[in-house]
C-alpha cells in the first residue's frame, strides 16, 4: 500500500510541478526583453521611442516574474509534498492495514514444482535447447536419476519425431513420480522427440496439408476412440472439403486425385469406418456433391466453409496430443500466468477500497472475494451424482435444489413431474426452474 501511496503522490508531481513551466515564462521574457532591445538600438537617436518602448516592457515583464514565481511556488509545494509521503512511507512505526500476506507462501516449499512447470512450459513451446538448459542448471544433482528414468522408457517410446506413433501416459512416467525425479525426465530425448513430432505436425497443418496429421491418428485411433475423441473424421472430413475445392483454391496438383472425382474417391477409401458414429455427416457430404456447381447458394455452404477449419483442427490435434501424453492441452504455466494477470487489476482494487477503511487481509490461503475467470479457467472437482451413480458432465452438470441437495441435470429431470420434484434426500419439494447449475 506505501507504494501505491508514493505512485499516486509521484504522478500528482509529475502533473502539477513541472520546471518546463517556468522555464517557458522565463523564455518569454527573455524575448521581450530581446525585442525591446532591438527596437531601442533601431531608434538610438529618437530618445521618445526609447521611454516609450520601455514603458510598455514595464507590465509585461511585472506579469512574466509573477509568473515564474507561481510556477516556482507549484514545483516548491509539490516536491514538499511528495517528500512527506516518502518520509511517511519509510520512518512510519505503524503497521499498515490492508496488505496482502507475506509470512506464508504456499509454493515455497515446492520449487520442484515450479521448476519443471517452466520446463514443461518450455518444451510445449518447442523452446528445448532453453529448457535443457534450464533444467541443467534447476535439477539437484542425483546419482543415476536419468538411468533409472531410461530404464522405464520403453522401446515404442524413443520413436524419431518424424515417427507417426506418439509416446502414451504408459511410455512416459511423468505423472507420479517424484518431482526431482521429473524434472530430470523432462531432459529425456524421447519426450522431447514427441513435442518435435507434434510441432512438425502442427507446422504441416498450417501449410494446410493434412496427410501427417491423419497419419498420426490413424496410428493412435484405438487411443483416441477409448477417450471418445473425433479427430481422425475431423481431419478426413476436413481433407474430403479441401480436395472438393480443387486445385484453385487447394494448390494442389491438377490430377484426378484432386478436385470433386478426387474427394468422391477419397470418401469412398476412408470414410466406411466411421459410418457407425458420422453417418449424417457423411450423408451431408455426399449430397452436397449434387449442388457442386452452386453451393455457395445451397443449404451446405456452412459446412463448406473452413475459414477457421485449419485452425479449430489445430487446435484439436494439440488437445488431443497432449492428452496421451498425460497432460493437459493448455500449459499450466500459461493458464496460471493468464488468470493471475485477470485477477490481478480485481485484486488491486479491492485493495485500495480496504486502504482506507483500515479492513485487514485475514486469510492465508483464500481470497476475500470472488475474482471472475472464463469458464476455461474454472476447474472443479469430479462429481458424481447420488441417483444416477454417473460422473456429472459440461451436458449433465451437477444442479442445486433449494434445499441444498445436489442431483446431476439428467436425474432432476427425471424426477419432476408437471414442473415439480421432490428431492429424493428430504422431504422438501420445489419447482425445476428453481434449481441452480453449480460449479464446485
Amino acid at each position: 500500500m506505501a507504494m501505491l501511496q508514493l505512485e499516486n503522490e509521484l504522478e500528482k508531481l509529475t502533473k502539477s510541478a513541472r520546471l518546463s513551466e517556468a522555464v517557458d515564462d522565463v523564455d518569454k521574457i527573455i524575448n521581450l526583453l530581446t525585442e525591446a532591445r532591438q527596437r531601442v538600438a533601431e531608434s538610438a537617436n529618437d530618445l521618445h521611442t526609447t521611454i516609450l518602448t520601455l514603458t510598455k516592457l514595464q507590465n509585461p515583464i511585472r506579469e512574466g516574474l509573477e509568473a515564474v514565481n507561481d510556477d516556482l511556488k507549484g514545483v516548491h509545494k509539490g516536491q514538499n509534498k511528495f517528500g512527506k509521503a516518502l518520509q511517511q512511507a519509510f520512518t512510519n512505526d505503524k503497521v499498515i492495514k490492508g496488505t496482502l500476506p507475506t509470512e506464508h507462501d504456499p509454493m515455497a516449499a515446492h520449487p520442484d514444482l515450479i521448476n519443471r512447470a517452466i520446463a514443461m512450459h518450455l518444451l510445449r513451446e518447442g523452446q528445448f535447447g532453453v529448457a535443457s538448459t534450464f533444467i541443467s542448471e534447476a535439477q539437484p544433482q542425483e546419482e543415476n536419476s536419468m538411468a533409472q528414468f531410461q530404464s522405464q522408457l520403453s522401446p515404442a517410446t524413443l520413436a524419431s519425431p518424424t515417427s507417426p506413433r506418439s509416446p502414451t501416459p504408459t511410455d512416459v512416467p511423468i505423472v507420479d513420480a517424484d518431482p526431482s525425479s521429473e524434472l530430470s525426465a523432462l531432459h529425456s530425448e524421447a519426450l522431447q522427440a514427441s513435442f518435435a513430432s507434434m510441432y512438425s505436425i502442427l507446422s504441416s497443418l498450417k501449410a494446410h496439408d493434412l496427410l501427417p496429421s491423419i497419419t498420426w491418428a490413424r496410428a493412435n485411433c484405438a487411443e483416441l476412440e477409448a477417450r471418445g475423441s473425433n479427430l481422425e473424421f475431423e481431419l478426413c472430413r476436413l481433407q474430403f472439403i479441401w480436395l472438393f475445392k480443387g486445385p484453385e483454391v487447394n494448390g494442389l496438383p491438377d490430377t484426378p486425385t484432386n478436385g470433386r472425382s478426387g474427394a468422391l474417391q477419397y470418401a469412398r477409401d476412408n470414410f466406411g469406418r466411421f459410418q457407425h458414429r458420422h453417418l449424417r455427416e457423411i450423408q451431408q457430404l455426399s449430397c452436397a456433391m449434387v449442388y457442386s456447381s452452386n453451393l455457395g447458394a445451397s443449404p451446405y455452404r456452412a459446412i463448406f466453409d473452413i475459414t477457421l477449419a485449419f485452425d479449430e483442427v489445430a487446435a484439436s490435434f494439440t488437445r488431443e496430443f497432449c492428452s496421451l501424453l498425460g497432460l493437459s492441452a493448455e500449459s499450466p504455466l500459461y493458464v496460471a500466468a493468464t488468470a493471475g494477470s485477470i485477477a490481478l487489476p480485481q485484486l488491486m482494487k479491492f485493495l485500495n477500497k480496504v486502504k482506507g477503511k483500515g479492513t485487514e487481509w485475514t486469510t492465508d490461503q483464500e481470497l476475500a472475494f470472488e475474482t471472475p475467470l472464463p469458464k476455461s479457467m474454472v476447474y472443479h472437482s469430479i462429481f458424481v451424482c447420488p441417483v444416477s451413480k454417473e460422473q456429472t458432465t459440461d451436458a449433465n452438470p451437477p444442479m442445486m435444489l433449494p434445499c441444498g441437495h445436489v442431483l446431476a441435470r439428467e436425474s432432476l429431470q427425471r424426477l419432476c413431474k408437471n414442473n415439480k420434484c421432490k428431492c429424493p434426500y428430504c422431504p422438501s419439494e420445489g419447482r425445476l426452474q428453481d434449481a441452480r447449475e453449480i460449479v464446485l
